[in-house]
C-alpha cells in the first residue's frame, strides 16, 4: 500500500490538466500511531521478560551484632583503714610577748637573750636596774615597823583603860574609853603598810624578767642600757614543749578519721596518729604527732574542718632516729591514720565515671549501672562502698561506649583486687 501522492494528466482542448489524488487523513493517523505502539509493545515485553526471568533472591539469616569485650576487675569487700593527707604550717602552741611591768634602765641581759636562743623555765633573761625599787622597799619596811609599834601601843593603852574602868567598880564601859577605835585604826595602818611593803617587794622582783616555761626567743625589742617604761614589749617568745599544726579537711576526709568532739568524747583516748614530714636543708625528716582537737566551727568561706595536730618535744634532737628540731613556720605534709571501715572495695580509679558511678557485669553478662559512695581516691586507685557483692565484675574504662543492659564479654584486667584485712591506704 502506497501512501504517496497520485498525479493524473488529462489532455483537454490542447490543455494538459494535472489532477493530484491525496490519500485520506486516516493514513496520516496510522503512520503516527503504529511506531509508538510498536515501541510500547517492545518495551513492555522486555520488562515482562526481565521480571519473569530474573533470579529469585535467597533469604539470608539476620546478622548478629558483635559483643563488646570489656576489661573487668573482681571486687572483694574487706576492712580497710584509709589514711588522709593534708598540709599545714608549724606554729607554737603558746607564744607570748614579754612586757616590762616596771620602768627603768636595763642593767643586765642574759647570754641567751638573743633571737633563736633556747631558755629554761624561770631562767632570768634580763634585769632592770633595781636600786630605785630597793629604796622603796626599805621605806615600806620602815613604815611597817612604825605601824607595828603603834598597834602594840594601842593594845597596851586599851588594856590599861579596861583595868581602870574595872577599878571604878563598873564593868561596862564605852568603846571610846576602851580605845577600840584607836586600836582598829592601828591595825588598819599596819595592814596598809604591809601592803606597801609587799608591793615594793613585788616591783623589785619584776625588775628580773623571766618566763614560766621553757621556750625560745623569736625576737627581741630592747637591749642592754635601754630605758623601758611599764608596758614596753621587750621580746617575743614561744613554748618549745609543744608544737601545733592546723590541718584543713574536707567533709569526706573528716568522715574517714576519728576526730575528737569534746573533752568527754570517749574517742579522746584513741586520738588519730599523724606522721609529719618536711624538708630541712634538702633532707626530708619525719615527726610523730596526734590530733588533739578541732576548731570550734567550720570555716564559713571554705566550708572546711580544721584539725589541730600536736607534737610533743618537737625541738629536741634525737640522733637515734635522725630527727632534727622542728622549725616554726615550716610548711609540712601530714598523713593522718584513719578509722577502720567495713566492706570497702578497692578499684582502679578508671572504674569510676561521673564522680560516683560504676558499671558492673551480672551473671547474664549484661551491664549494670550502680551508684557508690567514694570514700577516697589517689592517682591510680579509688576506695568505694556500696551494693557490691564478693567477686562482682567491675568494668574498668570505656564507660562512654556502654549502657545499662548491654551484652558484653568480660575480660579480667588482673587476677583480683583484694584488700588485706585492716589495710592502711594513703589517700589525698
Amino acid at each position: 500500500m502506497s501512501f504517496g501522492i497520485n498525479r493524473y494528466y488529462v489532455n483537454c482542448e490542447n490543455h494538459v490538466i494535472v489532477i493530484e489524488n491525496n490519500p485520506p487523513s486516516s493514513n496520516k493517523f496510522w503512520r503516527r500511531v503504529l511506531p509508538t505502539t510498536a515501541i510500547l509493545f517492545v518495551g513492555t515485553a522486555v520488562v515482562v521478560a526481565l521480571a519473569v526471568l530474573k533470579p529469585t533472591p535467597q533469604t539470608a539469616p539476620p546478622k548478629t551484632a558483635p559483643i563488646s569485650r570489656v576489661s573487668v576487675v573482681f571486687a572483694k569487700p574487706d576492712n580497710a583503714s584509709l589514711s588522709v593527707k593534708s598540709q599545714g604550717t608549724v606554729t607554737p602552741r603558746r607564744e607570748i610577748d614579754i612586757v616590762a611591768q616596771v620602768g627603768g634602765k636595763i642593767r643586765r641581759v642574759a647570754d641567751k637573750f638573743v633571737a633563736g636562743s633556747f631558755f629554761s623555765a624561770g631562767e632570768q633573761l634580763l634585769e632592770i636596774d633595781p636600786r630605785d625599787y630597793e629604796l622603796v622597799l626599805i621605806k615600806a619596811k620602815a613604815k611597817v615597823a612604825d605601824s607595828e609599834q603603834l598597834l602594840a601601843t594601842e593594845k597596851g593603852r586599851g588594856r590599861q583603860a579596861k583595868k581602870q574602868w574595872r577599878d571604878l567598880g563598873n564593868h561596862e564601859a564605852n568603846d571610846l574609853f576602851l580605845r577600840k577605835p584607836q586600836l582598829n585604826s592601828a591595825k588598819a595602818n599596819l595592814a596598809a603598810a604591809q601592803a606597801d611593803r609587799d608591793r615594793a617587794l613585788l616591783d623589785l622582783e619584776r625588775t628580773r624578767i623571766s618566763v614560766p616555761f621553757a621556750g625560745r626567743v623569736r625576737s627581741k625589742s630592747v637591749d642592754l642600757g635601754q630605758y623601758v617604761t611599764p608596758g614596753t614589749r621587750v621580746a617575743k617568745v614561744y613554748d618549745t614543749s609543744r608544737a601545733e599544726i592546723r590541718l584543713p579537711l574536707t567533709d569526706r576526709q573528716s568522715g574517714l578519721i576519728n576526730l575528737p568532739q569534746g573533752d568527754n568524747d570517749p574517742l579522746s583516748t584513741h586520738l588519730p596518729q599523724v606522721t609529719i614530714s618536711g624538708t630541712i636543708g634538702g633532707e626530708v625528716y619525719e615527726w610523730q604527732g596526734r590530733v588533739v582537737r578541732t576548731d570550734a566551727s567550720i570555716d564559713t568561706n571554705t566550708r572546711l574542718y580544721y584539725a589541730i595536730v600536736e607534737i610533743v618535744e618537737p625541738f629536741l634532737v634525737h640522733p637515734d632516729v635522725a630527727q632534727v628540731p622542728l622549725v616554726v613556720g615550716l610548711f609540712v605534709d601530714a598523713q593522718i591514720s584513719g578509722r577502720t571501715i567495713a566492706d570497702v572495695v578497692e578499684v582502679p580509679r578508671r572504674a569510676l565515671f561521673k564522680n560516683n558511678r560504676i558499671y558492673s557485669v551480672d551473671e547474664q553478662e549484661r551491664v549494670l549501672l550502680k551508684h557508690v559512695q567514694v570514700l577516697s581516691t589517689d592517682k591510680e586507685k579509688a576506695w568505694i562502698k556500696g551494693d557490691i557483692q564478693v567477686g562482682e565484675a567491675i568494668i574498668v574504662g570505656g564507660q562512654n561506649f556502654l549502657s545499662s543492659g548491654m551484652k558484653v564479654k568480660p575480660v579480667p584486667l588482673q587476677t583480683h583486687i583484694e584488700n588485706t584485712s585492716l589495710r592502711t591506704a594513703s589517700t589525698d
